[in-house]
């Protein structure tokens, strides 16, 4: 996902692409100046109607609270006891944020949270950042400082050995970086380490009605925002222009959000190019990205046409939702997440874009959650079972080069007999939002 930069850029791309799409855009996108006041909360009326018509959604966002933090707790402590992990340690990054509700960044200062397999947290961070560690944190108060001329490693050594660590098994997080983990190590030698994946994993891949809730949210927002933009398509917009369309829509929403655009013959690329592209009539679009809600992302495709679409790409529309369809009625707990990419797969072999990943050359999907790309993979060969709360995408595509691409990504859930998609999905070609 982008941040509050890459969404500046992201507008500051618009304005100036908006002066010189052409005289067929100007009409419609209006005075640059007055687009940027409507995105700071002035006159919207120079944005185009479908934009305009959004409605602000922040006010539905209902955030994490703290039961369900100390539920998380009581899980990876489970966890931990299951696969005889004494304590875990977890850095600057998304697991930091879904156990604690702390937002930091990865730097050469250590700042991190241990998870004991009983009791509560320990947090070390630097001294100087005390007050912002516990102005954040929502799980827990027992913070330990380090000076600038001090050891982390060591402090963080000393925590542990006060759970009885160190002698037994810690785990790292999987995202921590080597350096960091070597620290940990060298300070702590008579330990065994392990990876703490099954713990942060077997957390985070679980999604509560509350992640549910808010990943709901973020994508029928993101599904809103593609439908204002496809209709405030014209001739002559570049890639920028609309992704800066994108950013104006989110803005009206009150979310972060961003997409990337690809046009014609670059959509028969999975994640497009950074080539320099023009819209025409017939001519096909993908929008692929997301916005946020409380952390928690949507990843939604949808691939649309300015004008009426050729017979080519209507077919090719037409397998690919088919496949989508085909994998979402094959889910359910209890199946391997294989068997989802295979039944979509074999829908686009069956219909003559094989064979294999010939056409369709990527997986089915992905897992997403407070990540866009988190476990697990629906691929050949992951023979790991789906369980209620589950969440991926299911995003088929046929990929014909130098021509033109179609892909459908919408997010699906394992639910507790079968499985659901948290947006409609695309109904046709003509009609792409029903």
């Amino acid at each position: 996902m982008e941040n509050d930069a890459i969404l500046d850029n992201r507008r500051r791309l618009f304005l100036r692409n908006s002066l010189v799409a052409g005289a067929a855009a100007l009409p419609l996108l209006g005075q640059a100046g007055n687009v940027l006041a409507a995105d700071e909360g002035g006159d919207a009326s120079t944005l185009p109607d479908s934009i305009r018509a959004l409605k602000p959604v922040a006010h539905r966002v209902v955030p994490i609270g703290a039961d369900e933090r100390r539920q998380r707790l009581a899980r990876a402590q489970q966890l931990m006891g299951e696969h005889g992990i004494d304590a875990v340690f977890i850095g600057a990054g998304t697991s930091l944020t879904y156990f604690t509700g702390m937002h930091w960044w990865n730097s050469e200062r250590l700042t991190g949270v241990i998870l004991p397999r009983s009791g509560e947290p320990v947090y070390v961070t630097p001294e100087f950042e005390r007050g912002r560690t516990l102005e954040q944190i929502k799980l827990g108060n027992d913070v330990r400082g380090w000076q600038e001329d001090e050891d982390p490693y060591a402090l963080v050594a000393q925590v542990l050995r006060g759970f009885g660590a160190a002698t037994g098994t810690v785990g790292i997080e999987e995202t921590v970086p080597f350096f960091r983990s070597k620290g940990i190590m060298d300070a702590l030698p008579h330990a065994t380490f392990v990876d703490a994946w099954p713990v942060t994993a077997g957390c985070r891949r679980i999604k509560s009605p509350a992640e549910l809730a808010l990943m709901r949210l973020a994508n029928q927002t993101t599904l809103a925002v593609y439908e204002a933009v496809w209709k405030a398509l014209a001739p002559g917009m570049t890639e920028n222009d609309i992704a800066g369309l994108v950013a104006l829509a989110y803005a009206r929403t009150g979310l972060d959000g961003s997409a990337d655009v690809n046009i014609g013959r670059y959509t028969a690329s999975p994640h497009g190019s950074d080539a320099p592209q023009r819209l025409t009539e017939g001519t096909p679009v993908i929008f692929d990205g997301g916005c946020r809600a409380d952390g928690y992302t949507s990843d939604i495709t949808r691939t649309v046409v300015l004008g009426k679409a050729g017979d080519d790409i209507r077919r090719v529309f037409d397998i690919v939702l088919k496949a989508q369809t085909s994998a979402l009625k094959a889910a359910r707990p209890g199946v391997a997440m294989e068997a989802l990419d295979a039944a979509a797969r074999k829908v686009i072999v069956d219909a003559g874009y094989g064979p294999d990943y010939t056409y369709f050359s990527h997986r089915l999907g992905h897992g997403i959650g407070m990540d866009m790309h988190e476990w697990d993979y629906l691929v050949r060969g992951n023979k790991h079972l789906l369980e209620p709360g589950m969440t991926f995408s299911d995003e088929p595509g046929i990929y014909i080069p130098d021509k033109f691409g179609v892909r459908l990504e919408d997010i699906l859930h394992i639910t507790a007999d079968g499985a659901e998609l948290l947006t409609p999905q695309s109904p046709s070609i003509d009609h792409p939002f029903g």
